[in-house]
């Protein structure tokens, strides 16, 4: 065996045992009569000692060669350690080593394998492998695996049943580029990789196992964002013969489950709030509950003054800043530069000072007196020594911005804390939204959600205030899941195909399969799929996924550290029929 134990578990206990250890040399202090080595493994670091009176002086002049990053087996005993370190749980003891082995060495790695490290970000993707025995790195993967082991036993305990579905599957539209596969045996067709398993575990319920989950691969070949991977995993389920509400009960009860196990917080409440008041409080459809800063409507009190820019706007609206009362006049426009980037596109931006003594200082004194600035402070629900900031514009278009500023100012503050947990679900989507482009609708989330059912008869008439019987769970600002009740009966999915503007003959072609067997009894049904890269990184306190991620790509979806995507060479293209027009 290379090991009796790991570098982890040695204690007090253990002193005058014979051991064997194998891992990496961490670091080695060469004090030339004495030299200590640090191994370490997955599970800690155990100090060895060679000491030029105790150890043979073959194994003592071999322990000078060692380097960085080596992998060692050592053989000694566990002898009590003279200058004792509480930091390590292995600090009361060291290793006198009698028998050594290299069985690797190592170059000198590219960045110092430690917490702290002096690697860039670019160099240790490339040499991720390394990264992985960082401790911050290698820490984020077992709590990765902690949570998915927790997930998976809440869902078990409630007879859910995990079930794989195909990763070669027919291209959809559902709302994403799919990832596209040519298939050889099939000249000149295509699968695709899955954007969710959707269709699939619908036909689970179908086929009757009732209770379905899925830990699965999903894809989708979109433009990345700041913190998006093309491939990313779901936590994938769906049920049947239920309503919205046994959904929602579930899956907030998987929420406190792993609060409570993973984090030790205990959460009492899990507010519902429509979409609508979401947009109109937050200003988008994710709000962060751990502050407030909820948006004031303006309109009805600062458009009957002479100030061209509020009265022309279709929205004007503001948030109050807690304790901000006191920002300089640098701070102020440093605000309104930030606001006014092209990332967030406000023109500008108001604001207005509520005094210690009562009274309001604005950049608008000269169209407000005190007490419309009263009614402003009223409808943001500032207090002294708040600051008011306020927007104006198209309604949609500031919510946004606002909503931008909102989330800036509260990351300032330190009111983001990431070891407060806010859950809440966000109902009431609309189910169809307007491409402004194209003038054709959309479904918000996908084809197959069911639309609320007192609001199917405006489908016809209005169809942007269509209600859909979907759902989304938030939690401190990010969404970690969603889902909706499907659409379970063939003419219903036909009404939905027929607004999303298919012909009869491409949603046959389309979702044929999916249509057939809804004639073959399909039961009512539901779902949601939590997004486990996300959820894992928001319960470990942190806003980036990429650390409970154990290969992930860069922002251009490249894997730098195996150099893909890649070419291949003209006889695999040959084989799959494909002709590459690197003009075009």
């Amino acid at each position: 065996m290379y090991r009796s134990h790991n570098c982890g578990e040695l204690n007090a206990s253990h002193i005058n045992t014979e051991v064997t250890l194998a891992g990496w040399v961490q670091k080695s202090r060469d004090k030339g009569f004495m030299n200590w080595v640090d191994l370490r493994d997955r599970y800690g670091i155990t100090q060895l000692i060679f000491d030029e009176s105790r150890t043979e002086k073959s194994v003592f002049e071999l322990a000078k060669t060692l380097g960085r990053e080596f992998v060692i087996q050592v053989k000694g005993t566990v002898i009590e350690r003279e200058s004792k370190n509480a930091a390590m749980t292995t600090g009361e003891i060291e290793i006198l080593v009698s028998e050594m082995t290299i069985l690797n060495a190592a170059l000198t790695p590219p960045f110092t394998i430690e917490d702290e490290t002096d690697g860039g970000e670019d160099i240790r993707m490339k040499y991720r492998y390394l990264d992985i025995r960082r401790n911050p790195v290698k820490n984020s993967l077992l709590f990765r695996h902690k949570v998915t082991m927790e997930v998976r036993k809440y869902l078990s305990d409630l007879d859910f049943c995990e079930v794989e579905t195909p990763y070669l599957i027919k291209s959809t539209p559902e709302g994403a580029r799919d990832f596209v596969v040519p298939s050889r045996m099939n000249e000149g067709q295509f699968y695709a990789l899955p954007q969710s398993p959707q269709t699939f575990k619908q036909l689970l319920m179908v086929g009757g196992m009732d209770k379905y989950f899925q830990i699965v691969k999903c894809f989708r070949d979109e433009d990345l964002r700041a913190d998006r991977q093309p491939e990313f995993t779901q936590i994938d389920c769906e049920m049947a013969f239920v309503e919205q509400e046994d959904i929602l009960n579930v899956f907030e009860g998987l929420t406190r489950h792993l609060l409570k196990e993973i984090k030790g917080v205990e959460v009492a409440k899990f507010p519902r709030i429509t979409y609508d008041y979401a947009m109109k409080t937050y200003g988008n459809d994710k709000p962060d509950i751990r502050f407030g800063m909820e948006f004031g409507e303006l309109n009805a009190v600062a458009q009957h003054k002479d100030f061209p820019v509020f009265n022309t706007a279709e929205l004007v609206v503001g948030i109050a800043v807690p304790g901000a009362g006191n920002y300089t006049r640098k701070e102020i426009d440093a605000l309104i530069d930030w606001v006014k980037r092209p990332q967030v596109g406000a023109s500008g931006m108001v604001y207005v000072k509520c005094n210690e003594d009562g009274t309001y200082k604005s950049s608008v004194d000269k169209f407000y007196d005190q007490d419309d600035l009263t009614q402003w402070a009223k409808a943001t629900q500032a207090k002294v020594g708040d600051m008011i900031f306020v927007l104006s514009g198209p309604a949609n278009k500031t919510r946004a911005q606002l909503s931008a500023l909102r989330m800036e100012l509260a990351t300032r503050l330190g009111l983001r804390k990431p070891d407060e947990f806010a859950p809440l679900w966000v109902v009431d989507f609309p189910l169809l939204e307007l491409d402004e482009e194209s003038g054709r609708y959309h479904a918000m989330h996908h084809p197959f959600t069911s639309p609320k059912p007192e609001d199917i008869n405006l489908l016809a008439t209005d169809p942007g205030k269509v209600r859909a019987n979907a759902y989304d769970m938030v939690l401190n600002g990010n969404e970690i899941g969603g889902g909706s009740i499907r659409i379970h009966d063939k003419a219903t999915q036909e009404l939905m195909f027929k607004y999303l503007g298919f012909t009869p003959e491409e949603a046959k072609a389309q979702f044929g399969f999916l249509m057939d067997a809804f004639q073959f009894g399909a039961p009512p049904h539901g779902g949601l799929a939590f997004g486990l890269d996300r959820l894992v990184a928001i319960l470990g306190g942190q806003e980036t996924i990429r650390d409970f991620i154990a290969f992930p790509k860069n922002n251009s979806g490249r894997d730098v550290m195996i150099d893909a995507p890649s070419t291949i060479d003209e006889a695999q293209l040959k084989e799959l029929h494909i002709q590459l027009d690197l003009k075009a």
